[in-house]
C-alpha cells in the first residue's frame, strides 16, 4: 500500500480520465474509435476522459469496460488504475 494520502473520487477520476486521454493518444486513436472498441457510445467515452458520468459526477464504469479501455488502449490495468485508491466507505 503506497503511502501517498487517499485521493478522493472525484480526484481519481480526473487522474484516470488524463490517464485514458494520454493512452488514447499515444495509439493514435479517436476517443469515437475507442469508445466503438469498447462497445460505448461517443458522449460516454469523452465524460470519461473528463473523469465524469454526468456533470459533477465522478465516473464509475463498470468493471468490463475499465478491462476492455485497457485491451483497447493496450495499457496494464494496474498502469490505468494505480495506487493509492479512493477510501471505500460503506
Amino acid at each position: 500500500m503506497s503511502s501517498k494520502k487517499a485521493p478522493t473520487w472525484e480526484q481519481y477520476a480526473v487522474d484516470l480520465g488524463v490517464r485514458l486521454q494520454r493512452a488514447r493518444l499515444a495509439k493514435g486513436l479517436s476517443q469515437e474509435r475507442v469508445a466503438h472498441l469498447c462497445g460505448l457510445a461517443g458522449f460516454t467515452y469523452q465524460k470519461f476522459e473528463k473523469g465524469e458520468s454526468r456533470p459533477g459526477t465522478p465516473m464509475n464504469p463498470r468493471l468490463t469496460t475499465i478491462v476492455a479501455l485497457s485491451q483497447v488502449l493496450e495499457i496494464p490495468l494496474v498502469d490505468l488504475l494505480p495506487p493509492p485508491y479512493p477510501v471505500v466507505e460503506a
